[in-house]
């Protein structure tokens, strides 16, 4: 079952504590090497794209665009760029937690081959997400079609592995109680949020949006968790975790960067501990038996419930089972039974009766869990 409860902000004696909310500068292969393996709660991964443009790129009024030309980005051969990936990507999954998770994020230059290492590595592939742009840089030479999309993979550590964080409901809360879906709709980094260095020009040619990074770590992190960047660039993988109460590690390379990242970190504000708890799925509520009502004697055996508009009626059993004219069983059968269907949940469709009103039994269920130990 995913791991979704509520966590500390404050988590007792991390093996990362050394390298809590802080950026270590240098190669993110030997910089991944020092960490103390199992460590990491989450990765989220935004590595060179290998996109160097071929000559200058020009638009319409024949101004220059300025595509990413730097030396990181940079690799002799496809050869050269999987073995960078299999080596930082080796390491990455050493130093998560068993019950940990990867994201990464890439274009059609690059998801392929970074996704084909992921898989050789025993990642678990949970999903793929199209971050679909709303205001995508257009296609100039008009030889190809637009790239309005990048690609995210979302991978478990291991394959067998059993328990994982998804937030399911938080997710389905922000898309106004609508399952979230695996494309997503958002736009660049562009206004006040893009960063600008001495000069004035872009501080980093691939900023990611805030709004992006949010939704990755809320859907799939827990407050107090430890979330890694290889590839910290100006720091919104740290400025977002930092936000919403999780610790960051930051690993990069560039001195300019660095100092960027640094600058915006020191102005983020944490979001208060009690604003960041997150709606949770019913699934990952502790279990309570309906016998368990009948125990703790918010219902007396002999009781009578019934369905919607008192269509239906049973009459409880001390042992929790319901016993209707032709049948007995737990709430779900009967409730089941009694409609002529193969199954029902029968914590909202039995109502028992309080002064004349029906109220479902789900409220008793969630008054014995109120009153349940934090886990």
């Amino acid at each position: 079952m995913p791991r979704q409860q509520y966590a500390q902000t404050k988590p007792a004696a991390s093996p990362a504590a050394p390298y809590l909310n802080k950026i270590i500068q240098g190669e993110c292969v030997e910089a991944l090497a020092r960490l103390p393996e199992a460590s990491v709660d989450l990765v989220f991964a935004d590595p060179p794209y290998n996109l160097q443009l071929e000559g200058e790129l020009h638009r319409p009024n024949n101004s220059r665009v300025e595509g990413v030309d730097d030396s990181w980005d940079k690799f002799d051969s496809f050869a050269a760029y999987d073995a960078f990936t299999r080596d930082w990507m080796r390491q990455a999954r050493r130093v998560l937690k068993p019950n940990g998770a990867l994201w990464v994020i890439g274009s059609y230059h690059n998801i392929f081959r970074v996704g084909a290492v992921l898989q050789d590595l025993g990642f678990w592939v949970m999903n793929d997400v199209i971050w679909r742009k709303t205001n995508p840089m257009p296609n100039f030479r008009g030889m190809r079609f637009t790239n309005a999309h990048e690609t995210l993979i979302w991978a478990t550590r291991d394959a067998s592995q059993k328990k994982y964080t998804f937030n399911y409901n938080a997710m389905k809360m922000l898309n106004d109680e609508l399952q979230m879906r695996s494309d997503w709709t958002l736009p660049l980094c562009t206004g006040g949020e893009r960063l600008k260095n001495d000069k004035g020009t872009k501080a980093h040619p691939t900023q990611k949006p805030e709004s992006l990074l949010h939704r990755v770590i809320l859907s799939t992190s827990n407050p107090g968790d430890v979330i890694l960047d290889p590839f910290f660039g100006t720091g919104t993988t740290g400025a977002v975790a930092k936000k919403l109460g999780r610790h960051y590690i930051g690993i990069e390379r560039q001195e300019e960067y660095i100092k960027v990242a640094k600058k915006r970190l020191s102005r983020v504000t944490p979001i208060a501990e009690e604003d960041l708890k997150v709606s949770e799925s019913k699934r990952a509520a502790p279990r309570v038996p309906f016998g368990a009502i009948v125990e703790r004697g918010l219902l007396e055996p002999g009781a009578k419930l019934y369905g919607p508009r008192r269509r239906h009626a049973a009459k409880v059993r001390a042992d929790g089972s319901l016993v209707c004219a032709d049948a007995t069983g737990s709430i779900h059968k009967i409730g089941a039974h009694v409609q002529g269907l193969d199954a029902c949940n029968g914590w909202t469709f039995w109502h028992f009766e309080v002064e004349r009103q029906l109220k479902p039994i789900d409220l008793l269920r969630q008054k014995v869990r109120a009153e349940m130990p934090a886990v």
